[in-house]
């Protein structure tokens, strides 16, 4: 599995929008696309303009497609306008559950 936690910081005028749409993007990733097995949007306690992403995969392959998908288009026209910093993105390795867990 390929686990990914990614931070983003949103420029405040552009708050709404990235709601909007990284709800979107998260809801769909998860019904829409077999091999995203997760995919949580947290707001960070000390920072309201500070969001992480905790996204699961089954593969590289699923992760890539992810990136294939209309959902993501939105976000990815969205990143254009609406960060105010470089993305952070970690890979991490998944210890629990066990993967042969996961739904």
């Amino acid at each position: 599995m390929i686990c990914m936690l990614i931070e983003v910081h949103v420029k405040p005028s552009m708050l709404d929008e990235f709601l909007e749409t990284i709800t979107y993007d998260a809801r769909h990733s998860e019904a829409d696309e077999p091999g995203c097995l997760r995919f949580d949007v947290l707001r960070d306690n000390d920072d309201p303009l500070k969001f992480y992403f905790y996204e699961v995969y089954k593969d590289k392959a699923a992760q890539q497609a992810h990136r294939q998908m209309p959902h993501f288009a939105k976000w990815a026209a969205f990143m254009e306008k609406g960060l105010d910093r470089e993305i952070v993105r970690h890979a991490t390795a998944n210890i629990y559950p066990a993967d042969a867990d996961w739904r």
